[in-house]
């Protein structure tokens, strides 16, 4: 349900920043006040103002007074930026209304406005949330339409801007482009040194993983399962192939992300299907896209359920269970169930992760949400929901699962380093350079360095940024389409890298056969990447090269380039 791409012609760096900036344009939309209203901005000790009037003047007119004038020689404002600010301000951008409204009112839309609101606050310091949200929705129901200006319009008091707070979290978006360019190029640099003491055959002249396997793929059947010590009642999707395999059936199972569904991910796991797997994708009830449209047609003022942080890893459990309970009946005593194999992305990621072992760290969670400033970051709106739980040790691993793979999984909060150093199977992340819900230097590569296990892999994808765009809706295309300077990833070619190694992860660590290991190599890597997104892969022994880079200093401010925690404090 997120993230957007910026133009992959521009450095990593800006990339993300426009990035960031517009998918909180794109959660947001605009940040908006009553004509006689002003604008004030603070600095201590400056302390300006700026009539809303000014601006509608110079939006409806293209008239810069002179109130306006100062403000843009100030800023040394030349006339193609005059231009392009104009445009912003009366650009419009199609929403529900009604849907505005809820989705702000969920606990995780008023925490997104809660932060805003302690950046652009109301005159005097006192958090914006409720103007905000307020002149939001009203200009979303004008027939004027949500634009910047029509919001500014409907702002019923003095805003503040405070310059100091927005500076620092600029300041930390530009250290997150570092971070991640620099990641981009360790992740080349350590993929070349490795390539070169690789002994693997020729890709050309063996089987291409990429392509469908040998078995077919069976139609898809939905089953409707009933966990009676929970009083839980969900679907698993099972997709398996049209012919077994000689002797035991591997087996895994895949969660979907937050208001997502286990369709999303059907046509992907088929590949599995076709190499000979029974995949089971569970629908997780209170955290998938019926939990999303019922909050959005007004049943629910939640997006995501608390107990969804428990109850996930429970589904994936209780699925395995039931498999066992039908191995013998329907699936003629075949599958394997005590080596299974765990994926999911994102919120998913969380899932497979807690299966494996990691454990909820409350003192971690308390420590990072409780900052004013977040950072460039909006899966903590997700992850520090988490805080609701009763505090307990929870464990959730299943021994039955033997091998985790994960697409921009949530870890940086919810588990830290603490909970993933409890994770001692094998283990590859995924991540994408430019993915603004789980950013890859804050979410996988900490994960990667975190994750106690000697079998683990990072694969760094540039330009993806978590969603697969063409599964968008009318609604999020038109949002999207509506950002200026964006770009769109090839999906056609991350999904061959994503054919590729959910083939060679499974048949290494779930199918047990060595065949594969070639495969899951930076060479195989090198050799299947393609632009306009690169791909790179790195194995456990990067991890003392990227732990270095948390700590390496910049030769003229020796200011650390990549912190051990990105995520800002309130020092």
């Amino acid at each position: 349900m997120f993230g957007f791409l910026s133009s992959l012609k521009r450095p990593v760096q800006k990339n993300l920043k426009n990035l960031t900036l517009g998918t909180l344009a794109a959660i947001l939309t605009v940040l908006p006040v009553y004509a006689q209203s002003r604008l004030v901005f603070i600095y201590p000790p400056i302390n300006l103002s700026l009539g809303i009037d000014s601006l509608e003047l110079f939006a409806n007119e293209g008239v810069i007074n002179r109130e306006l004038a100062y403000y843009m020689n100030l800023a040394g404002v030349n006339d193609e930026e005059k231009e392009a600010f104009r445009q912003a301000l009366l650009k419009k951008v199609d929403l529900n209304p009604v849907q505005v409204s809820r989705f702000f009112n969920s606990p995780m839309g008023q925490e997104l406005l809660h932060r805003v609101g302690h950046l652009f606050s109301i005159q005097g310091g006192r958090n914006g949330l409720y103007p905000i949200r307020g002149a939001m929705v009203q200009a979303a129901f004008d027939e004027e339409g949500l634009t910047l200006l029509n919001f500014l319009r409907y702002l019923p008091v003095n805003m503040q801007f405070n310059l100091e707070e927005i500076l620092r979290a600029a300041n930390y978006l530009e250290l997150l482009g570092q971070g991640t360019n620099a990641i981009v190029t360790e992740m080349k640099s350590i993929s070349a040194q490795t390539r070169e003491r690789e002994t693997v055959p020729n890709f050309s002249n063996i089987r291409d993983i990429r392509q469908r396997g040998d078995y077919g793929v069976a139609p898809s059947r939905r089953v409707r399962l009933f966990d009676e010590s929970r009083q839980r009642e969900f679907d698993v999707v099972l997709v398996q192939p049209q012919r077994w395999r000689e002797g035991k059936t591997p087996v895994v199972v895949f969660s979907h992300g937050l208001a997502s569904s286990p369709e999303d991910f059907e046509e992907d796991v088929e590949q599995l299907a076709s190499y000979g797997y029974v995949v089971a994708l569970p629908q997780h009830p209170g955290s998938d896209f019926n939990q999303l449209q019922e909050m959005l047609q007004g049943f629910s003022r939640e997006i995501v359920k608390v107990d969804e942080y428990v109850d996930r890893p429970l589904d994936v459990s209780y699925v395995i269970d039931e498999l066992e309970r039908r191995n013998s009946r329907e699936f003629g005593g075949r599958l394997d169930l005590n080596n299974v194999g765990v994926m999911g992305h994102s919120f998913g990621g969380y899932t497979a992760l807690a299966l494996a072992g990691a454990k909820l760290d409350f003192d971690t969670l308390e420590e990072i949400c409780g900052r004013n400033l977040w950072g460039p970051n909006l899966s903590l709106l997700l992850q520090c929901r988490a805080l609701e739980l009763p505090r307990k040790d929870y464990n959730f691993r299943d021994e039955r699962i033997t091998s985790a793979l994960v697409i921009n999984p949530v870890t940086s909060a919810v588990f830290g380093a603490t909970g993933l150093s409890q994770v001692s199977i094998p283990v590859f992340l995924a991540a994408g350079s430019s993915d603004p819900a789980t950013p890859a230097a804050i979410e996988q590569l900490q994960a990667f360095v975190w994750i106690n296990t000697d079998d683990k892999y990072f694969a760094l994808v540039e330009g993806q940024a978590h969603v697969n765009f063409s599964k968008l809706d009318a609604q999020m295309k038109a949002v999207l389409n509506s950002l200026p300077d964006l770009s769109i990833p090839n999906q056609q070619v991350i999904d061959t890298y994503g054919n590729a190694f959910l083939v060679a992860f499974a048949e290494v660590y779930v199918a047990e056969n060595e065949e594969f290991r070639p495969y899951l190599t930076s060479s195989y890597a090198k050799y299947i990447s393609r632009e306009p997104n690169p791909l790179h892969l790195v194995q456990d022994d990067a991890e003392i090269t990227f732990g270095e880079l948390f700590n390496r200093k910049k030769p003229a401010r020796n200011r650390p380039i990549f912190p051990r925690n990105i995520i800002p404090s309130d020092d």
